[in-house]
């Protein structure tokens, strides 16, 4: 009996052995452009999410795939990497793709295929020729991480010495290419080469790539109870000390702050609104598009406590169909930037009918942003000045005039110039009448009024 019981426990222990929770995970192919001898991580829930745990390194196997074994038990999640969140796998678009999944004991084997890398995008790349990634890891001395970093160039920069404003924006992966994009890209590239065909100014835009599980510590400058953060110092003085001089002493940029601006979305518009709050020195304009100002309510005490040093505009956005709160969360803002002394010209706060929280948005929003910080400031069309109180109006296209009781009865006249200083209509107009102007007049306009007693001139913007 004690023989059956030892023979007994033997086969169970063998049995255990032959059905350990383990399975050999192996690559069966990879993207094309994947540098040479590069090195494929796993990581995942087992491994702490670390991109580049020397552990999880896959390695050859007998037909040079690579290959690891992993135990463990239950379901697992996962991803693959080449030691980095900005070298992740992506979609065969290059763009994000959810967490892979395995549970044990279904398979003791788990062939897979890496279909692209984030930071090299897939056959689908939407990205202009004058977008180049300029580096695929760029140091970080802030975090002791590293960054993808995106550089638009404008159209004729390599046949000019011109010098270039710089705008600095983040979630760089969205910005130039929808095979990298998470949702739909911006189209920043298309829609300044566009305002470039017009014969308007473009900048250089250089886009830093979120941090991935980084993104919310990085883009909040004070922690939340809920969902951490409170990095966004650090990342301000990344962008400032360590960013900015780069470019500046490798591009042919315009330094200083009056050509210098910021911009993001959500988390990426707080985090912009801070940077340009904090370093009045370093910009002079900042588009806050979405503003996660929900985050924490130390936004608006901190915009009080630093007060207005330095002459600085702020295009702040959002839609009617994004949050409840976010109407009231604009205001306030806006009144704590009058209170402190910005200039009501300073500050242009929009709100988009039916816009709602995604790149459709901010897509459609950056070019009127872009406009309003960068080109509607400089406008060669001077301002003068006028008597009577009249002012001009419009909804959609059509155009009347706001006028004082005791303004005399009369017939004005009016032009339209864009804001490179060219006449692109003229018509008259009666003091109590309204005029419906052409459909192809969009974006930021300068009109000039001419009537008895009154000479006005007022940026507008059509939709």
């Amino acid at each position: 009996m004690q023989l059956k019981k030892i023979l007994g426990l033997l086969t169970v222990l063998l049995s255990a052995s032959l059905y350990a929770d383990e399975v050999t995970v192996i690559v069966k192919s990879i993207p094309v452009n994947t540098p040479e001898g590069t090195q494929i991580y796993i990581a995942g829930d087992f491994s702490g999410w670390n991109p580049g745990d020397v552990d999880y390194v896959l390695e050859p196997n007998d037909d040079g795939e690579p290959e690891i074994v992993l135990e463990g038990e239950g379901t697992i999640s996962f991803k693959f990497t080449r030691g980095s969140w900005a070298t992740v796998e992506g979609n065969e678009n290059g763009g994000v793709i959810p967490n892979r999944s395995f549970t044990f004991c279904s398979a003791d084997t788990l062939l897979v295929n890496i279909l692209s890398w984030e930071d090299t995008g897939g056959s689908n790349s939407t990205a202009a020729e004058n977008v180049i990634v300029m580096d695929n890891a760029f140091e970080m001395p802030q975090f002791g991480r590293t960054r993808r970093i995106w550089v638009y160039l404008p159209p004729e920069y390599e046949t000019s010495e011109q010098h270039y404003p710089v705008l600095y924006m983040h979630d760089g992966q969205n910005l130039f290419d929808q095979a990298t994009s998470f949702a739909g890209e911006w189209e920043v590239d298309e829609t300044l080469n566009e305002i470039f065909e017009q014969g308007q100014p473009v900048p250089i835009v250089v886009g830093v790539d979120n941090g991935g599980v980084n993104r919310i510590d990085e883009y909040t400058p004070w922690a939340n109870n809920q969902y951490g953060g409170g990095e966004g110092e650090l990342y301000a003085d990344f962008i400032v000390e360590t960013l900015k001089p780069y470019i500046d002493e490798h591009y042919r940029t315009l330094p200083d702050r009056e050509y210098t601006g910021v911009m993001g979305s959500s988390l990426g518009g707080l985090i912009s609104f801070y940077i340009a709050h904090r370093h009045q020195d370093v910009f002079s304009k900042a588009g806050v598009l979405s503003p996660s100002f929900w985050f924490s309510d130390s936004v608006y005490t901190f915009a009080s406590a630093t007060g207005r040093n330095q002459p600085l505009k702020y295009y702040i956005m959002g839609g009617s169909n994004e949050s409840s709160s976010l109407p009231g969360q604009m205001q306030a803002m806006e009144d704590t930037l009058l209170a402190i002394g910005f200039q009501e010209d300073e500050v242009e706060v929009v709100a988009v009918p039916g816009g709602q929280h995604n790149e459709a948005l901010w897509r459609a929003q950056f070019g009127p942003a872009y406009e309003w910080l960068f080109i509607i400031s400089s406008t060669v069309i001077p301002e003068v000045p006028h008597h009577g109180e009249i002012r001009i109006r419009h909804q959609g296209n059509r155009l009347w005039l706001e006028y004082d009781k005791n303004l005399p009865q009369s017939v004005f006249f009016l032009q339209l110039f864009n804001l490179s200083g060219q006449k692109v209509y003229s018509n008259q107009i009666d003091a109590g009448g309204a005029i419906h102007l052409p459909t192809h007049l969009k974006g930021f306009l300068v009109a000039r009024l001419f009537g008895p007693d009154c000479l006005l001139t007022q940026k507008i913007r059509l939709p």
